[in-house]
């Protein structure tokens, strides 16, 4: 048998293990496609609840944990969350306290995945994936041949689910040929050299069912470490169960590992935060002082071999199933690090202020950033919401100037010139960078409403803009005025004031209408629209009996009629923003 031990692999051998190989990475590949189809899906087609969600998220720290727990089992991904809520502080949608109790609640939600990759090896695993296989095939049937996007999205959901069991069964499979303790090596059994080094190079790190003492901080560390490099815990864990299911690692090996991968998924949150607001980078540090201080309070018991031992004899008395005994554990941590930090969310935050200090001047939250964050762009539900934000602010800003524009042209005073350009230039930075987000936004997965949502906001944009230029032609007559001594006569004052009180009126309908989706008050901006129409003819017939009166000079006259023509263009604008509510507000 020794020299059959030794004996050169035969080509066949090498390209079996090469296939088994092969068909590992490629388990690999679609278990984390279907964790990730899953996941988008799930947001796409839940995105208006996932805002409901994150809305009541801020009530009480129960809620709070909860709606973590319930996002993150949505998107499949606890990293993924926390890059949502650190962008939510930093733009001032969450407080840092607020987003505490939710970043542990995603900590919960992930382990969801992990009980769904382990019930793949229960039940013999070729039936759970023969069913599940063909779960995957009806999903996809019902993506290419549904009508409606809720169809094709619950296909892709059961197809991405469907993925995850064929992927983990793989894995399982390949990872049993390549870890079998006897293969046929030139048409004789022999021991297995490759399933002996990797037992071999877990048994030097405590993996081989020994004692385990100083190779605890390398398995939390390994754990840690692998995570942060395929940025999914989902994925390492699946690993993890996979080895344990074909005995290359024990229970304690597995257990350790797990503590890591959870300080491992602070990585992206971490990278995510870095250029954010100073709390933004707190939620951040939160997400890893709690999933650090979790993994201490459980390593410091479970060092010692009868503790251990009781916990693993604990799980293997109910659950026969290694994989599942490693989910359960995964999602018991979690719950236990939760309920025992939760009380002491204060201390976790006032933890983060003293190692993330302000700046000297700084401000914080929404104060220092008040423009749209590229991390929502993991919840385009959440983004659409946020971009119809800084829409609004557009807006204001451009009629604020518009106002300011006219009361220079009717007072002849300038001093405010600097100020209308100022704010000027903030309009266009605002309205480039909203493009540039819907740009990004555009090429996420967006429900169908959220889409025409996103392409009238590139026209609505638009018209905001145009109202910033004609408040400009305004500050170009009031120049010309003041430069030429041109005043209004009475008259005109009175009617400018009268087109000026119709404009407010349909500015204030039309935000309230974009604002809250609301077509209740269309009527009302039709007819101030209407009479901006009506008061930009009468100013253009009263310009001429004045003028034919002389009670007008040529000058004042063309400045007049510009602004009157500029004003109505206004409303006109204006009118565009509330009309493109109609493309997808709920009848």
């Amino acid at each position: 048998m020794a020299s059959a031990m030794l004996a050169p692999l035969a080509f066949g051998d090498v390209l079996t293990v090469i296939n088994n190989f092969l068909l590992l990475l490629g388990g690999i590949a679609a278990l984390m496609i279907g964790i990730n189809m899953m996941g988008g899906n799930l947001e796409k087609a839940a995105g208006r609840h996932m805002r409901r969600l994150m809305g009541k998220a801020t009530k009480n720290r129960f809620v709070g944990v909860g709606t973590g727990a319930a996002v993150t089992a949505l998107v499949t991904s606890s990293g993924a969350t926390t890059v949502m809520i650190v962008g939510f502080v930093n733009v001032g949608l969450m407080t840092l306290t607020q987003a505490v109790p939710v970043i542990m609640g995603a900590n919960i939600g992930t382990t969801i995945t992990a009980l769904i990759t382990a019930i793949s090896t229960t039940g013999g695993g070729i039936e759970t994936a023969a069913i599940f296989a063909f779960l995957a095939f009806v999903g996809v049937m019902m993506n290419m041949f549904g009508k409606k996007d809720i169809v094709k999205q619950i296909g892709l959901i059961l197809a991405g689910l469907g993925l995850i069991f064929v992927g983990m069964t793989t894995m399982t499979s390949a990872m049993g040929e390549l870890m079998a303790e006897k293969i046929i090596v030139n048409g004789e059994l022999a021991d297995n050299p490759i399933a002996a080094a990797v037992k071999n190079m877990f048994a030097a790190i405590g993996g081989g069912g020994g004692t385990l003492t100083w190779q605890i901080p390398v398995l939390f560390l390994l754990g840690a470490l692998l995570t942060g490099l395929v940025q999914s815990s989902a994925a390492v864990t699946a690993i993890v169960m996979s080895l344990a299911s074909q005995g290359a690692v024990d229970m304690q090996f597995a257990i350790f590992v797990i503590l890591g991968t959870n300080l491992g998924t602070c990585a992206v949150a971490l990278l995510s935060s870095l250029g954010t607001s100073v709390n933004a980078r707190r939620a951040a540090f939160v997400h890893f002082s709690f999933n650090l201080i979790g993994g201490v309070l459980f390593i410091i018991p479970l060092s010692f071999p009868a503790v251990s031992g009781a916990l693993v004899g604990f799980l293997q008395s109910f659950i026969p199933n290694i994989a599942l005994q490693i989910a359960v554990f995964h999602m018991f941590f979690n719950i236990v690090t939760t309920a025992l930090l939760l009380p002491f969310q204060n201390l976790l935050v006032k933890l983060a202020m003293v190692v993330v200090r302000d700046k000297k001047g700084a401000k914080t939250g929404a104060e220092e950033d008040e423009t749209l964050d590229y991390r929502l762009l993991k919840t385009p539900a959440i983004a659409i919401g946020q971009t119809r934000k800084q829409i609004i602010k557009m807006g204001q800003l451009a009629f604020a100037n518009y106002k300011l524009s006219l009361e220079m042209l009717l007072s002849g005073d300038l001093s405010q010139a600097d100020e209308f350009a100022s704010r000027e230039k903030h309009i266009n930075e605002i309205n480039h960078y909203i493009n540039s987000f819907l740009v990004k936004l555009s090429l996420e997965p967006l429900s169908q409403t959220d889409e025409k949502k996103l392409s009238s906001f590139y026209h609505v944009t638009s018209d905001m803009e145009r109202i910033g230029d004609y408040a400009e032609n305004i500050v170009e007559y009031a120049q010309t005025a003041l430069q030429d001594k041109i005043v209004f006569s009475e008259h005109a004052v009175e009617q400018i004031h009268k087109m000026d009180y119709h404009l407010t009126e349909l500015y204030q309908n039309v935000e309230a209408a974009f604002e809250k989706i609301d077509l209740s008050n269309l009527g009302t901006i039709y007819a101030e629209e209407q009479a901006t129409d009506d008061m930009c003819t009468q100013m253009q017939q009263s310009h001429l009996r004045r003028l034919s009166e002389n009670r007008c000079t040529p000058e004042a006259g063309a400045i007049f009629l510009q602004l009157a023509l500029n004003m109505e263009r206004i409303g006109d604008h204006m009118t565009n923003i509330a009309n493109s509510v109609k493309d997808y507000a709920h009848k």
